[in-house]
């Protein structure tokens, strides 16, 4: 898929020179953490050397005095506590925490997850019914609630109080609860991008100050926060980054139980990155509300004996097989489908249906689509006597705005700008599809039909590594950009663009996959091993001994005790047909 080149905003050279005599680093260093908003020595510290000292006090988040007071008075009168998050990584992974935590000071709690598919997100009726005929008289929302008002009033009048732990970006008018949220209006917290068990964890760590409990011991359950940062794919700077760093400290030394019990099965080894939370642990996590119980993650998470950890893990596994066997044969229906489709080609949005499609996979399949066919897209299925959708959308176009447009076509419909849910009667399919490619196609622009390859820095394949240095061995360069991680939004891997590169002969293609290279400039003589994943069509292209523009981020390749630099290809150009634009 043809993608456009993007540099990234330049920083100036009086900036790069000044952190180069402050840091004592090389020029690419300097540049690269500029880039990363680090300008000055105590920028740097926090980045390289963040410490559980540096966190804001959760005092400066608004309403928290308030929520202590509520708990508190709670603990005061032996009230039962509800403790109900979402259903996905970030919700089961906070009500794990604030559960866990609270089981060591207080015994009056229970959890609630609601059915993915009976009660839907976020707070149900269900849920706030089951807490009044259990004589609940607090529940605590993690990772949703900011936008229940309706159930929030209603919880109010059966004579249950709400505190609302969550990180969306409140509506106008907020519920009637204790609301803990750094994004609603006049809330003076200093970071806003917390994940919604990082709001929990926040809410714990103030009952730690005030009712003077000792805080390492909560410090322990910051893996669940890394996890959920991972998951969420919140930005990794400032308070994330420090929770995330000392979150994958703490699951890398004392893994709970639960997640080495999923590991096992997995077949995955410590220590683990930012890169195994995201494509191992949240997964099979997730897999959990997809297609089960999601209750059984948290219970996973907070388990104790190894026995029930390895059987939940287990039957968590299962879930996550089947999830990614109907992923990959429903992905496969939905392309055999668009391919016979008249007129898909030319279409500006991809909208897609069948009946028997499982709704527990349907989103995961639309970013599947995405990859083939860079475009706004919905996969249908039938839920009950109506239809439902998911909805994801490509960088730049607001698909939330076009579904509005398309209003009268739907039941109803909510999400934001890059990923929606939808419900819609069986016989408005046809109308829903024709509309929404009208809309699609009148407001969507031809930079947003063609994906982007943001590039941090371009470079010389001799700028890599510093006089003297071997080129068979890791420069220090990479071992400084090592330090770099975790990587995520805002801090994501550096990318490099090299220009006017050749390939050594010898190159191949691994699994008639995979493209396996060393390349060089012809003017320096550094010769670096390199790895294409999923690219067969590089091969014709270096068959050929084209002189190509390369992108790609830097890898630590380690074979029988031996490391070396590889770079990781991320895309290739003709010399002669490369147009790049700024940023």
């Amino acid at each position: 898929m043809e993608k456009r080149w993007i540099l990234k905003e330049q920083p100036q050279a009086e900036e790069i020179q000044a952190l180069v005599e402050d840091l004592t680093v090389s020029e690419t260093v300097a540049h690269l953490l500029l880039q990363r908003e680090i300008k000055t020595y105590e920028d740097a510290r926090l980045f390289f050397r963040p410490s559980l000292e540096d966190l804001h006090s959760p005092f400066l988040m608004l309403n928290m005095q308030r929520a202590v007071d509520r708990l508190n008075k709670a603990f005061e009168k032996e009230e039962k506590i509800l403790i109900y998050g979402d259903y996905d990584v970030d919700g089961t992974s906070a009500v794990a925490l604030v559960y866990s935590f609270l089981s060591k000071h207080y015994s009056q709690l229970e959890f609630y997850i609601p059915d993915r598919y009976a009660e839907g997100y976020g707070l149900s009726k269900k849920g706030v019914e089951y807490a009044a005929e259990n004589g609940f008289k607090c529940i605590i929302t993690l990772d949703c609630g900011i936008k229940a008002t309706e159930l929030c009033s209603y919880a109010k009048a059966l004579g249950i109080d709400i505190i609302i732990c969550d990180h969306h970006t409140p509506g106008e008018v907020l519920p009637d609860a204790i609301v803990l949220d750094p994004k609603q209006k006049e809330c003076g917290y200093p970071y806003k991008e917390l994940s919604g068990c990082g709001v929990g964890f926040k809410l714990m760590h103030a009952l730690c100050i005030q009712n003077e409990w000792d805080t390492h011991v909560l410090f322990n359950e910051l893996d669940l926060v890394a996890i959920s940062i991972g998951a969420d794919i919140v930005s990794m700077t400032g308070e994330n980054r420090t929770l995330c760093m000392n979150g994958l400290q703490q699951l890398n030394t004392q893994p709970r139980q639960g997640i080495v019990s999923l590991l096992k099965l997995a077949n995955r080894q410590l220590p683990l990155t930012i890169t195994d939370v995201v494509f191992t642990i949240a997964p099979r996590i997730n897999a959990a509300g997809r297609l089960g119980d999601a209750k059984e993650a948290v219970r996973l998470l907070t388990a104790q004996e190894n026995h029930e950890a390895e059987r939940i893990a287990h039957e968590i596994q299962l879930a996550n097989e089947e999830r990614r066997n109907l992923d990959a044969n429903i992905t496969d229906e939905a392309l055999v489908a668009l391919t016979e489709e008249p007129g898909f080609e030319q279409k500006k949005s991809t909208v897609v249906y069948q009946g028997d499609w499982h709704k527990g996979v349907i989103g995961i399949v639309a970013s599947r689509l995405i990859e083939k066919y860079y475009r706004p897209t919905i996969v249908l299925t039938d839920s009950g006597d109506v239809v439902a959708g998911s909805v994801r959308s490509v960088k730049g176009f607001n698909v939330y705005n076009a579904l509005e447009a398309c209003a009268d076509e739907m039941i109803q419909f909510g999400g934001h700008k890059y990923a929606a849910g939808l419900t819609l009667a069986k016989e408005n399919v046809e109308n829903f599809k024709a509309k929404f490619e009208q809309v699609v196609a009148e407001s969507i622009t031809a930079e947003q039909e063609i994906p982007e390859e943001i590039i941090d820095l371009e470079v010389d394949f001799a700028d890599i590594f510093t006089p003297g240095e071997d080129f068979t061995k890791v420069p220090r360069l990479k071992r400084i950009l090592k330090q770099f991680e975790p990587h995520g939004p805002d801090n994501m891997k550096p990318t490099f663009l090299t220009r006017n590169v050749k390939a050594e002969n010898g190159f191949r293609l691994l699994k008639d996959l995979h493209i396996k290279a060393q390349f060089y400039q012809e003017e320096d003589g550094v010769k670096i091993d390199a790895i294409g994943f999923n690219m067969p069509e590089l091969y014709e292209v270096l068959k050929d001994g084209k002189v190509i523009d390369l992108v790609y981020t830097l890898e630590i390749n380690t074979w029988r005790e031996r490391s070396s630099l590889q770079l990781n290809i991320k895309d290739v150009k003709l010399v002669q047909e490369n147009v790049m634009e700024r940023i």
